[in-house]
């Protein structure tokens, strides 16, 4: 990534003519300074930033501040990958020194939350982008595919089916079964009934075209505020899936205890789950900064990923990495 930014060494009265003449050409002694400050500048910012989330963890807000304001003069979203991943936890650590701040005046700092019409399109960008969320698909759809073995009817109940991106693919391979289904229906939650219902469209019709007998039940909610498990429709003979794509950006379950009895009284056929593989059990009693330095190794390999993969220019990337990712790393 550094040796983009090597033409930035070029002196300003270099004009297009002389970087013609020299594009051929290779500077190893200014790649490698420009590689060296790259490093050190980026090492520079992290131990701040490790140096501050300390300092919170000890209660030693003023310091804490002042490291703040120093790290936000460095470092933005926009700038390169490090830069851009200690701006965004500088940011989480500024609101959560303001809330503890507060905290006697208010029990918590709210911030505007963002509109799930946002948080889902920039969830579909991140899933065309990266390979992640489409390999927990595929292993999902696999591990469901083969506990459906033998079954003709089949009802997958969804905790959060977002757009539905999933289930294309699981379609694509029931229907290639030498047993067709006589019926396979998804009970999807979800915030919003709009989204719910353009979901359950574009379902439908790729069902459709697969010759699926296909239906769609939109929930607006969480299964843990459901009081009665009839609601979401079990019928005899059918063989039940739950899907649960557990995320960080907002509560999928609801009340956690009541979700978990609801989905016993379901005695499902098979139960999938997937998950960040972002642990809180640092080994060190969950302390905050065990957690933070866990997040920090984590994120920052997504965003040097995503800064790899689209430049440093990229909208897409911008989008994920502000609604989605720094999100998450709010929470």
């Amino acid at each position: 990534m550094a040796a983009k930014r090597v033409h930035g060494d070029y002196p300003s009265s270099t004009d297009l003519s002389t970087v013609k003449r020299h594009k051929d050409l290779d500077f190893p002694e200014d790649t490698t300074t420009a590689l060296e400050d790259d490093g050190a500048a980026a090492i520079n910012l992290l131990s701040l930033l490790l140096q501050c989330a300390e300092y919170v963890a000890t209660d030693h807000l003023r310091e804490a501040s002042i490291l703040l304001s120093e790290i936000s003069e460095t470092c933005s979203p926009f700038g390169s990958s490090p830069e851009r991943v200690v701006a965004y936890f500088a940011q989480a650590l500024q609101a959560r020194v303001i809330s503890t701040y507060l905290s006697g005046a208010c029990s918590q700092l709210s911030e505007s939350p963002i509109p799930s019409q946002k948080i889902f399109a920039a969830l579909q960008t991140f899933n065309s982008l990266s390979p992640l969320i489409k390999f927990s698909h595929f292993t999902a759809n696999q591990a469901i595919f083969q506990a459906l073995d033998g079954e003709d009817s089949v009802h997958i109940i969804d905790l959060d089916v977002m757009q539905g991106l999933q289930w294309p693919g699981l379609f694509h391979i029931l229907a290639s079964r030498p047993r067709k289904l006589r019926s396979i229906r998804i009970t999807g939650f979800g915030p919003s009934s709009d989204v719910l219902a353009s979901t359950g469209r574009r379902l439908a019709d790729f069902a459709a075209s697969l010759s699926l007998p296909f239906e769609f039940r939109p929930i607006v909610g969480k299964i843990g505020n459901v009081t009665d498990p009839s609601r979401l429709g079990r019928r005899p003979g059918e063989a039940v899936v739950v899907h649960w794509m557990q995320h960080r950006l907002y509560d999928v379950t609801g009340n956690g205890i009541d979700a978990l009895e609801i989905v016993r009284r379901l005695r499902p056929n098979l139960i999938t789950m997937v998950e960040q593989e972002l642990s809180y059990d640092d080994g060190g009693g969950g302390c905050f900064l065990g957690r933070f330095v866990e997040a920090l190794h984590y994120y920052s390999a997504l965003f040097d990923a995503l800064g790899d993969g689209l430049g440093e220019e990229s909208g897409e990337r911008f989008t994920v990495e502000q609604i989605v990712l720094a999100t998450e790393i709010r929470n």
